[in-house]
């Protein structure tokens, strides 16, 4: 097989991860159960789950960190017949290890070149992260926040095209967060495959194109989040006659739930409908209010079990 200089691109229609039958058992007990998923270039997949679902162990079985059953390809192979498995994929696991008494530097330039990266390539990540302050620091001195930052400065140094990484916003502060849903955004942009395990539903509708949702082992929802703006949006609607628009939200299609205060519920129509339906029949409206589904909706409608377990 010849060496691998540069990172390698998808071939038109295949995804440059595909995992398939992903399973793993601990003492029995089925943790990960027959899990497959893609991730497609130029995009952010979120993956989500509670605590306990099996985000992490996922993510480990598809690197080969943990043996199990399935298997995983990158770009249609395994990952171990890369040659420079470090210019396919690019993986932060919780922070960076290292020796604790190495500055930052240092250590990335003995990670570079054990990937077969030149030194030059340390400075571009260290201050793609922002840490160029932080260069000359000692790994055990890096707060929790600033080691989440060199994680994916390290995955970064071959310059792959897949990243993967297990909830790379624990320990960063808002605006840290916000620097990291942008250089994500950013690295999509220019054509990478980016996989993200995370908790924080807000910045994950902001941030993904697309979510795959893990519950108790099993994938049980998967959607893109245009997708997810035409699942229909909410309107609530007050009215002392609201009761009168149940007939003909009905021969619409729409769905009619009366609530307190002379108040309603419609799904399926537009508020703009609602306001035409109440405008041909003289029924005065006091409030109308219009409510796109959100993330943390949909994650809480599909892993409702897992919700109430955790």
């Amino acid at each position: 097989m010849p060496e691998q200089t540069t990172s390698p691109t998808p071939a038109a229609g295949v995804d440059p991860v595909c995992a398939e039958g992903l399973t793993w058992r601990h003492r029995g007990k089925l943790i990960v159960d027959d899990v497959s998923l893609s991730v497609p270039a130029g995009a952010v997949t979120g993956f989500l789950g509670a605590n306990g679902a099996g985000k992490t162990t996922t993510l480990r079985l598809m690197l080969g960190l943990t043996s199990g059953q399935g298997r995983t390809s990158y770009f249609g192979r395994p990952l171990e017949q890369w040659r420079a498995p470090a210019r396919v994929v690019g993986a932060v696991l919780g922070g960076i290890a290292g020796h604790p008494r190495h500055t930052l530097t240092k250590h990335l330039r003995m990670v570079a070149a054990g990937v077969g990266v030149p030194d030059g390539r340390v400075k571009q990540v260290i201050e793609r992260v922002g840490l160029a302050d932080t260069a000359d620091k000692r790994l055990e001195n890096l707060s929790l926040g600033m080691a989440q930052r060199a994680g994916i400065a390290q995955a970064l140094l071959g310059d792959p095209s897949i990243l993967i990484l297990d909830e790379p916003a624990n320990g960063l502060d808002p605006h840290s967060i916000r620097w990291l849903c942008e250089t994500l955004r950013q690295l999509a942009d220019e054509g990478k495959a980016v996989l993200v395990s995370s908790h924080l539903l807000a910045e994950m509708q902001q941030l993904a194109d697309r979510v795959i949702v893990l519950a108790r082992g099993r994938v049980v929802a998967q959607t893109s989040i245009e997708q997810l703006s035409r699942i229909g949006t909410e309107i609530t609607v007050q009215s002392p006659r609201v009761g009168e628009l149940a007939e003909p939200v009905a021969r619409l299609g729409g769905a009619f739930r009366v609530l307190e205060d002379s108040r309603a519920k419609i799904l399926g129509i537009t508020r703009f409908k609602v306001g035409d339906l109440a405008a041909e029949r003289g029924i005065p409206i006091y409030w109308l209010e219009e409510r796109a589904p959100t993330l943390e909706d949909y994650y809480l409608s599909v892993a409702e079990e897992e919700f109430r377990i955790s």
